[in-house]
């Protein structure tokens, strides 16, 4: 459960299934990158050419939600595994995202706009 496990045990459990196939040869950050892109896009096609109205009727069915949690799982595989082959403290790297984008988007001029920081 999220709520329950840390991203240290979760990029544990990476490791341990990657390092058990000898899998490090073929993780280099190209690749790595090229997998969480593929997998990103893959969740893209669950809702490709859709309404919003048809996303969210998507999300109620069975079957089409356990792909929709498949491809996020493999989306957090790839992204885990980058960062635990490449030694980056997502949470860190996050914190120090979120205080950026604070700068980039103040409340007072982003609330309820989707603009890029630029545009504001």
């Amino acid at each position: 459960m999220d709520s329950e496990t840390t991203i240290a045990e979760l990029e544990a459990q990476v490791r341990s299934f990657c390092e058990a196939r000898d899998w490090d040869q073929f993780h280099g950050p190209k690749d790595l990158a090229i997998g969480l892109a593929t997998e990103a896009g893959e969740l893209l096609e669950v809702f490709r050419f859709l309404s919003d109205e048809q996303c969210a009727r998507r999300l109620t069915e069975p079957e089409t939600r356990q792909e929709i949690e498949h491809e996020l799982a493999d989306v957090l595989f790839f992204l885990l595994r980058f960062a635990q082959r490449f030694d980056i403290d997502l949470s860190d790297a996050l914190a120090a995202k979120m205080r950026l984008n604070a700068e980039r988007y103040p409340v007072e001029k982003s609330r309820g706009k989707n603009l890029r920081h630029g545009e504001l």
